[in-house]
């Protein structure tokens, strides 16, 4: 063991906290993990089920024969400030002017490192995973919403203060859907988990996607990514097809990160990873019709993230140890 002791790892999410205690050595295999639901009130509720996601991570430290954690790494899903402050939380309810850093350490009696959570994803990936080798990449994770960490020039950029990143916010149709940003036709409104479940309902209502709107039982309001993901796994064409347009939307986004940064890796993390080949494939096929000066670039690796799930909070962990000079 570490002589700084184990750190804990959160990623807090819109629906659900990830928690992990690890050693600082090797912050990717878990001493001890916990999962909550993420309160639907928001603000210090969220705080008091993340203490208590502490607590109980410290209980089954000293079960296994370590001691308590002695730091404690937030990832958040919004604007996060380099002083730990969640100033606007889209996909949170009620998380706006959260002065994370601060309270969970006061919560807990335990220093607390808080950046972004697709930040935290990033520098996981990076140092430990599908990043591993390159000095300019863009990891984007596509969940509810979609989050983004950027490497430029072998350092994680966080911009002036704090908020570099959010590119599911970037508007790619100011005359899309309605965003819970407040605004419209932002990028995670077309592809994100929530945005694959609104193009599929669209297919649903239009009769493209009969097997889809059979697995929602026949309504198509009810209809859900989750959906789309098993009509896949038996090959129908309508679900098929889908992830072939859901693709397209990936890849634009994509295509416009390479444009502006000129990245040499693009990492394809979250929920929606899970889908593997099916979503990898088209997704490089329709980034090379878009990407600028495709046949004049070298080419640009677009891979799936290695670490899954877990890598926001691996990445809140490494925080974490640097806090107290772990790993």
């Amino acid at each position: 063991m570490n002589a700084s002791g184990p750190v804990i790892g959160i990623d807090l999410g819109g629906t659900k906290i990830l928690a992990r205690a690890v050693d600082p050595a090797d912050p990717v295999t878990p001493l001890a993990e916990q999962r909550a639901d993420t309160p639907r009130s928001g603000g210090g509720d969220v705080l008091e089920s993340m203490a208590a996601v502490v607590d109980d991570l410290d209980r089954m430290l000293v079960a296994g024969g370590h001691e308590a954690a002695v730091a404690i790494g937030v990832g958040a899903p919004g604007l996060v400030t380099s002083s730990g402050v969640l100033r606007f939380a889209p996909n949170i309810a009620g998380d706006a002017e959260l002065a994370v850093a601060e309270q969970m350490g006061a919560l807990t009696g335990r220093p607390v490192a808080v950046d972004n959570d697709a930040t935290f994803a990033t520098l996981a990936e990076w140092q430990r995973g599908a990043g591993r080798g390159s000095d300019n990449l863009v990891m984007v994770t596509l969940g509810t919403g979609i989050g983004a960490g950027l490497v430029v020039g072998g350092r994680i950029q966080r911009g002036a203060n704090g908020f570099a990143g959010e590119l599911g916010h970037v508007v790619i149709d100011p005359n899309g859907p309605p965003c819970p940003c407040g605004r419209r036709g932002c990028w995670e409104r077309y592809a994100s988990g929530s945005g694959m479940g609104r193009l599929a309902r669209d297919a649903a209502e239009s009769g493209r996607a009969e097997r889809v709107l059979a697995l929602a039982g026949g309504d198509p309001e009810a209809v859900r990514g989750e959906h789309v993901a098993v009509a896949l796994t038996e090959a129908d064409p309508g679900a098929v097809a889908l992830v072939d347009e859901f693709a397209w939307w990936v890849a634009l986004g994509l295509a416009n990160l390479v444009a502006t940064l000129d990245s040499d890796r693009l990492i394809i993390g979250g929920g929606l990873a899970t889908l593997g080949s099916a979503l990898l494939e088209p997704v490089r096929r329709h980034f090379a019709t878009l990407v600028l000066g495709a046949g004049h670039r070298p080419e640009v690796q677009i891979v799936l993230a290695e670490l899954g799930p877990s890598a926001g909070a691996i990445g809140a962990a490494t925080a974490a140890a640097g806090m107290v000079g772990g790993a």
